[in-house]
């Protein structure tokens, strides 16, 4: 018996690319992130869904209500566990400014290693991430989950299932409204698909 999670990165926003938003802000979808919220709800229609859990962010509450408006799988539940990384200090910070931080040039060579200031490591979110996972997989075999939650904690979660280095996760692209889909069971996880975008 096998548990199917659709991991989804929220959709866009006006920071995006501009600010490390992290935990800062209410940060709402801008006009490009709700199409793109619609279109995963459509994509995602099909993979009859038995629940979906949604980041306490606003951005990942806005993309998971639009998939849940057209998916036959109850509300939206909302899990700390698939939150946005704690980045500390960093939060709201502009990547111009971070890119003159020798931590922040740390971090993003040696996650395995480092830790933003007053904020939480790597190996901490893939803790959370991997114990929400495994809670699923106990509740509900044979079932298509959807989480819906930011880049990084989907790079914990599939480092980790892919059993690779914490210090490779710029070795792979996790977009905004895309799905990544991962497969587990009491043999281990197994990515499936990796990164699918709609547009």
């Amino acid at each position: 018996m096998t548990t199917t999670f659709l991991l989804v990165r929220h959709a866009a926003h006006d920071d995006l690319g501009r600010l490390l938003t992290g935990r800062a802000g209410d940060i709402a979808l801008n006009a490009t992130g709700r199409q793109q919220a619609q279109k995963l709800g459509v994509r995602l229609q099909r993979e009859k869904l038995s629940a979906i859990y949604s980041s306490p962010q606003r951005r990942a509450q806005e993309t998971a209500a639009e998939i849940a408006s057209v998916c036959d799988c109850g509300p939206v539940e909302t899990s700390a566990d698939i939150d946005e990384i704690d980045f500390g200090s960093w939060a709201g910070e502009s990547f111009d400014t971070l890119a003159g931080d020798p931590d922040w040039q740390k971090w993003n060579s040696l996650r395995s290693e480092t830790c933003p200031p007053n904020g939480e490591s790597m190996q901490d979110v893939q803790r959370r991430v991997k114990a929400f996972l495994e809670a699923q997989i106990a509740a509900r075999k044979d079932q298509t989950v959807a989480l819906v939650s930011h880049a990084d904690v989907i790079k914990a979660a599939v480092i980790d299932a892919m059993d690779i280095h914490i210090d490779d996760w710029s070795a792979f692209d996790i977009a905004p409204a895309s799905i990544t889909s991962l497969v587990a069971g009491d043999w281990g996880a197994r990515i499936f698909t990796l990164n699918e975008t709609l547009e």
